[in-house]
């Protein structure tokens, strides 16, 4: 199923594709891709090689055998010197005479990654400084009839950069800039460039520093007019109608009369239409139009994320000049920030209702950004979607995302916390820099601001809480200076995430509320653990190597980051490894694990809790295991405490490479143990039994919006599955709610029992449907003396895939199917097989796989000791 899905929808990614160029179409409009026929070089050498548009050095070298696959065991640090080279690219733009009678001719870079001199017929025509930027250029002076010779010299952002590192005399704080892998020694020069940080390395991704044209350039072309933005303002919404305005943005070639109109493209509908005089140059024209009885945009769970199609037109005279089309979603939406007797809410408020955001933070999907498909993007959000998700938070050091990615949240009713790209850094302050800033910001604000997924603006990833400016806290960066350079670093600080930020969003997206850094207890208010306003980031567990309980008391009012690695599958580490490697403590495995102590982590964490894996593939099986039990338990505290706690994002959906790192599914979008725990743990509603101070209690979290009559069930039961209690308990559970509906002694619950011996079975059921089952053990699995299961499976032929069903006799802890030689998708996994309980798993899968029930693997924490 999950693959129809994604085939199905490949015709709603061409439709936007179709929308977003549409105006091609137009006789008065000429647009034309200029992707093909490209050849790059290094500089100075002689011999030219096929190229890849959009695309990036590295891929280009490896796609033409002059290098190894990066990703394969250590190669990366055997690529090192591919971004201290300067590279060349070079086409041939053929151009008709008919192109050249128009009026305005643009050559337009969507990306250009980084700093590049772009050549048209050899004469200079733009220098850029900046891959988050669109870079827009008249040309029609410098092109000829016939061939024209387009070149871009890319130079090494190394080399550009290191001066700028002497000039200024002191290192900046670059923590997670991976200088030393890069041969640079302590030089951390990252914050120079306006350039995904990642690239220079996390404590989860590679260093690879890449140049190329990593977006699409288009050679355009027109007359008259054209229309440069078109912004659906929403100023007020109810049920009866939504009043909307259309703001414009013109460039005309003089002064003259025309027509502006705006339509709903499904219906055909014509909504506003205004005359007006446009005069040479920008003109900003503004329609104001009401959709009548709007249907509202929902998040994922609450209702339908109804887009609506909207087309804007330029006439002059009997002649269409431009279209363009924008699809939006009516909904209001507010982070609220009040205060109540124990501090400041955090929260957002969608369409007047206030909404729990489940979620987690996104980074790019690939150190090569180019070579991300539209197939793999949908599978990223589908992953979300189908974990029941209503929120990414799209963090700082990654890149301002593709249009494709926020195509899909609007879609599929995904909000997006959207960082500025910032993160983990101080960041110079010169005019030059700051002017590329907010040239930067504008672009990208204005591009993005008709998402209805835009929930919020957040200026950067943890630079405020890692300053800890003017107080005792912080991570040490600025008492490395004197007072006079901590006052020039603080007040350059300040002027992009105080100043410039927010006016930007002010002027450009005023409706969506501007946060200055994630996370902070409030504007001038340092994050910290305890607060009880703003959000948090939680690394008390991991980096304060504190217990997973640890998580049930240390919530705020949104936790927007928290997490603990894992490893990824055996069948993911055999892509980056031979036989040799298989030892965690192998130098292939140690360079695809960034996180410095990582290994000893999970080691430690791992005999807390379980007992030691017996070898490689029982570890990485175990990690994950671990991973997720430590995460349910976080989230289903956050959850609890709803109203109090309104969000969690835990580090992190996915990876940009295949590495032992937090995410939840990884580089290959294979789940892990984690991704499957979290699709329960986000279930509209959760029942969710917790044990603290020796008392047990039963919880039940709704994220409905109507009340629910429902019957809670408890069993008490052995590892055979021998009962020994039950309860049912009739529930009335409040709508969009957390309520205790059972609570009693644990040691009173377990008179008479060996609690080493037993689980506890709850579930939720409305009209005998199971809402939200959930299982809880009362000593840590390791204290659990578990027997060997006999698990009896039936796999019967479906479409698409298999059904198979499983039963066992003594209860199977965390039980993983897995199949060597196919990728397909099963619908769950890692799950405890009671004993008395028939499940059935559905394999989804193109392929027919011979002996499909002797090939499926089943294995059991008991198997990994």
């Amino acid at each position: 199923m999950k693959y129809l899905v994604i085939i199905m929808n490949l015709s709603w990614i061409t439709l936007i594709t179709f929308y977003n160029n549409a105006h091609s179409k137009l006789p008065s409009l000429a647009i034309e891709e200029i992707n093909q026929g490209w050849q790059f070089r290094q500089v100075g050498e002689a011999a030219w090689f096929p190229a890849t548009v959009p695309g990036i050095v590295h891929t280009d070298l490896f796609d033409n055998k002059i290098i190894e696959d990066p990703f394969f065991r250590t190669n990366e640090k055997d690529l090192q010197w591919i971004d201290k080279i300067d590279w060349e690219y070079k086409t041939i733009i053929k151009v008709d005479k008919k192109l050249l009678e128009r009026e305005n001719i643009e050559l337009v870079f969507k990306g250009l990654d980084n700093y590049a001199d772009v050549y048209l017929n050899d004469s200079l025509l733009l220098s850029t400084d900046n891959m988050f930027r669109e870079w827009r250029m008249e040309c029609k002076s410098y092109l000829n009839e016939g061939e024209n010779s387009l070149k871009i010299l890319f130079h090494s952002a190394v080399k550009e950069d290191l001066p700028k590192l002497k000039q200024l005399g002191y290192q900046l704080p670059a923590v997670n800039d991976q200088s030393e892998n890069g041969g640079l020694g302590d030089k951390k020069i990252s914050i120079f460039a306006r350039k995904a940080g990642y690239h220079y390395g996390w404590d989860w991704g590679p260093r690879f520093v890449t140049s190329g044209i990593w977006r699409k350039i288009y050679l355009e072309a027109w007359d008259n007019a054209k229309i440069i933005d078109m912004y659906i303002k929403q100023k007020h919404i109810s049920t009866e109608k939504a009043s909307l305005s259309g703001v414009f943005e013109i460039q005309s070639i003089g002064k003259q009369n025309a027509t502006l109109s705006i339509s709903d493209y499904k219906k055909s509908d014509n909504l506003g239409k205004t005359e007006t005089l446009l005069l040479p140059g920008l003109n900003t024209v503004i329609i104001d139009f009401d959709i009548k009885n709007p249907k509202l945009w929902w998040t994922n769970g609450l209702g339908e994320a109804h887009l609506y199609k909207l087309m804007g037109r330029l006439h002059i005279g009997d002649n269409t000049i431009d279209e363009a089309y924008k699809n939006i979603g009516i909904r209001t939406l507010k982070l609220i920030q009040e205060k109540d007797s124990l501090g400041r809410s955090f929260y957002f408020e969608l369409n007047s209702i206030p909404v729990f955001m489940k979620g987690a933070n996104y980074i790019p999907n690939d150190n090569f950004l180019p070579s991300v498909s539209a197939e793999e993007y949908e599978e990223v959000i589908q992953a979300a979607v189908d974990a029941n998700m209503n929120m990414l938070r799209v963090w700082g050091g990654g890149i301002y995302e593709n249009d494709i990615f926020y195509d899909l949240c609007d879609k599929y009713g995904i909000l997006v916390w959207q960082d500025f790209m910032f993160a983990c850094a101080m960041y110079p302050g010169d005019d030059a820099f700051v002017e590329n800033v907010k040239n930067e910001a504008i672009q990208n604000v204005k591009r993005l601001r008709n998402h209805p997924c835009i929930a919020l603006w957040c200026g950067n990833n943890e630079i405020d809480a890692a300053w800890g400016y003017g107080t005792d806290g912080g991570w040490g960066w600025k008492e490395r200076f004197s007072k006079e350079i901590q006052e020039n670093i603080w007040n350059n600080y300040k002027k992009i995430f105080y100043d410039i930020l927010p006016n930007i969003v002010k002027q450009y997206n005023k409706e969506i509320y501007y946060w200055p850094s994630s996370p902070m207890a409030g504007p001038d208010k340092r994050a910290f653990y305890e607060a009880t306003s703003g959000d948090i980031h939680y690394w008390g567990v991991w980096h304060g190597k504190e217990p997973f309980e640890s998580f049930k008391l240390k919530i705020g009012r949104f936790m927007s980051e928290y997490g603990f690695q894992s490893f990824p599958e055996f069948k993911t580490v055999k892509a980056y490894t031979i036989p040799e490697d298989w030892d965690i403590r192998s130098d292939v495995m140690d360079a695809h694990q960034r996180s410095g102590k990582g290994n000893e982590l999970i080691n430690t964490y791992m005999n807390w809790y379980y007992k030691s894996p017996k070898d490689f593939e029982s570890f990485l099986y175990m990690s994950q295991v671990l991973q997720a039990g430590g995460l349910k338990m976080a989230i289903e505290a956050h959850r609890r405490k709803t109203p109090y706690c309104m969000g969690t994002l835990y580090w992190q959906l996915n990876d940009c490479w295949p590495v032992a790192s937090w995410s939840s599914i990884d580089y290959y979008r294979r789940w892990k143990a984690l991704h499957y725990f979290v699709k329960k743990a986000y279930n509209e509603i959760l029942v969710s039994p917790t044990e603290d101070d020796g008392v047990f209690s039963i919880w039940i979290i709704s994220d409905r919006l109507e009340p629910v009559e429902a019957k809670l069930d408890l069993d008490l039961i052995d590892l055979s599955g021998n009962i020994l209690f039950q309860k049912k308990i009739a529930v009335s559970i409040n709508a969009n709610s957390s309520q205790c509906f059972f609570k009693k002694n644990t040691k009173e619950l377990l008179t008479g029992i060996d609690k080493k011996n037993v689980v506890l079975i709850v579930k939720v059921s409305e009209d005998e449907k199971i809402l939200s089952s959930n299982q809880y053990y009362f000593v840590p699995i390791k204290n659990i003396d578990l027997p060997v299961p006999q698990i009896t499976k039936n796999i019967k032929t479906i479409k698409n895939g298999y059904a198979i069903t499983l039963n066992t006799d003594k209860l199977a802890k965390n039980i993983y199917l897995n199949i060597d030689e196919s990728d397909g998708f099963f619908s769950d996994n890692y799950f405890d097989l009671i004993p008395g309980e028939i499940s059935t798993i559905y394999y989804f899968t193109q392929e027919k796989i011979i002996d499909f029930k002797n090939k499926l693997k089943i294995i059991s924490v008991v198997d990994s000791y």
